[in-house]
Order: structure tokens, then sequence, then C-alpha cells
């Protein structure tokens, strides 16, 4: 007889689901007896991954959605077949994010870091909410980064159209992450849903492979030997969106799978709620294309 897991019966969505810390919490999520929606851009990367989590002793099944989060037809058409897919979502793992040494502009004509750092996860949580609330208890997980802390909202120029540099909006990104997630849990504040924000701490991943710049490239090949591994690096996102200790944990900032305390910028509610209102403008743009 297989013994009842903690996750049996639940769904985790994962963005970014296909390698790294993604796949990681996948794996780990899965041992606890999770159902995992796997998302991904590369079909060949998210069918590995599906394979891989789906046979992990315990697994609840796995899933491959397709999207690119960069564009954000494709996030809403990501969120109509995971509401077809699944009569419930127990989870939300907001995983997927990057780095990019020079600026890129997306299909929607915004600055890319922000756009699959921030937006993407903004967009998608607000897409499933609804059925977050209809499965709750229930969590919403964002992967942000102790980067936050020397990033500044630039809400002037916040496609960094006068100017940029690839940390700076990495920076800003991550303590936008911690923003959206404060925001999120006092608008769902009363309810069994809750929001937690996180830092992985420094992994080896295929973080910023696909425009890292010479600086960057070079910070991690020689700082590599000090970094956690994938699976070392999921550990709070498990921590995060499993365990019963968070039951009634929300709005938080988690590290080492401890709660933690962010830099004062990401405790600021009005610039919380600032970043709420100019989102929900962005993606309602998009959505009239």
């Amino acid at each position: 007889m297989t013994p009842h897991l903690p996750m049996t019966g639940q769904t985790v969505l994962i963005t970014g689901a296909t390698g790294g810390i993604g796949l990681a919490t996948a794996v780990g999520l899965a041992g606890l007896g999770a159902r995992i929606g796997v998302v991904g851009r590369d079909e060949q990367r998210t069918a590995a991954a599906v394979d891989a989590v789906r046979a992990v002793p315990g697994s609840g099944g796995a899933d491959a959605f397709l999207a690119d989060l960069s564009v954000q037809r494709e996030v809403r058409a990501l969120a109509s077949a995971v509401l077809t897919a699944y009569p419930r979502v127990d989870v939300l793992v907001n995983n997927a994010g990057g780095f990019w040494s020079a600026r890129h502009v997306t299909a929607d004509g915004l600055e890319w870091t922000f756009a699959v750092n921030h937006l993407a996860p903004f967009l998608l949580t607000t897409l499933l909410l609804d059925r977050l609330g209809d499965s709750a208890p229930a969590r919403v997980v964002t992967v942000s980064s102790d980067a936050h802390r020397a990033g500044r909202m630039d809400f002037d120029d916040l496609q960094a159209q006068h100017g940029y540099s690839g940390i700076r909006a990495y920076a800003q990104s991550k303590l936008a992450n911690i923003l959206f997630t404060r925001e999120l849990a006092r608008r769902l504040d009363g309810s069994t849903v809750t929001a937690n924000a996180l830092h992985p701490g420094t992994v080896r991943t295929g973080f910023a492979r696909e425009d890292a710049g010479g600086l960057m490239r070079l910070a991690l090949r020689v700082g590599a030997i000090l970094m956690k591994s994938p699976e070392q690096g999921a550990r709070t996102s498990v921590y995060a969106a499993s365990s019963p200790d968070l039951a009634h944990v929300t709005g938080a900032y988690l590290a080492n799978s401890r709660l933690a305390t962010p830099h004062q910028r990401a405790q600021d509610d009005a610039a919380a709620a600032r970043l709420w209102a100019v989102s929900e403008d962005l993606v309602a743009r998009s959505a009239g294309r």
C-alpha cells in the first residue's frame, strides 16, 4: 500500500521548471506527492522535465505547459490552458526569471527583464487567483533574490529607456517581486490564500546564459565553486510551497527556509500599491492588442 504523502492530491504549477531551481523544486514537491504543472519554453526540455518528475517515487504525476513568458499573450494562453486542465491549483510557484546584460524589448514593447521577472508572474498570478481561491488553502510563492537590496523602483523609467544596466534592471525586478508579494498578501487578507517571496541563495544554474555580458560571465565562473547546487537552492521554494509551519504566514520574505527581513525599500506599502497599479495598466494595454 502506497503511504499517504503530505501533498497527495495537490496540484502545483511551477514556471521555469525545465532546469535549475525550478526543476529541483518540481522534483522535491513531486516527492511529497504533488501533481506538477511544468511550465517551459522549449518543447523537448519541457517533455524531459515532465518525464523526470513523473519518475520521482510518490509523484502525483506531471503535465507540460509551453509558454514564452516574455509575451503576455502567451502568459494569458498559459493561464487559460491551466484553468482548463486543472480543476484546482493549490500552489503557484513563480520561479522563472533571468538576467540580461543588454537592453532587449519584448513583443509587447516592454523592457525584457521587467517583463519576464515581474510582469509575467504578476499577470499569471492575477489570472489564476480565482482558481487559487476556490482551491484554498492555497499558496503563491515567488522566487526573488537578495539582489533586491541593491534595487530601486524607478517609476519614472521602469522600462529603462534612459539608461540601462543589466544589474540595475535585475535588482529592480527582484525588488518588484517582493513588493508585488506584499501587496498581493494585503489584498488577500482574510482569505486562506497566502503569498510569500524568497531568496534561494546563489545557485549554479543556467542563469544569465542568454546574455550574461563579460563581467557577469566572469563572476559566475569564478564564484561557481561557492554556489549552491540547484537542489540546495530549491529547498526554500519547497519549504515555502509545502511546510505546515507557513500555513498562516503571508506577506513574508524567506531565506534558508526561515523568515528573513528584506530591505526597507521592500517594505514600502505605498510603493507596493503604486507598482500594482502600474502593472495593471501595463498588462491591460497588451490585452487590447
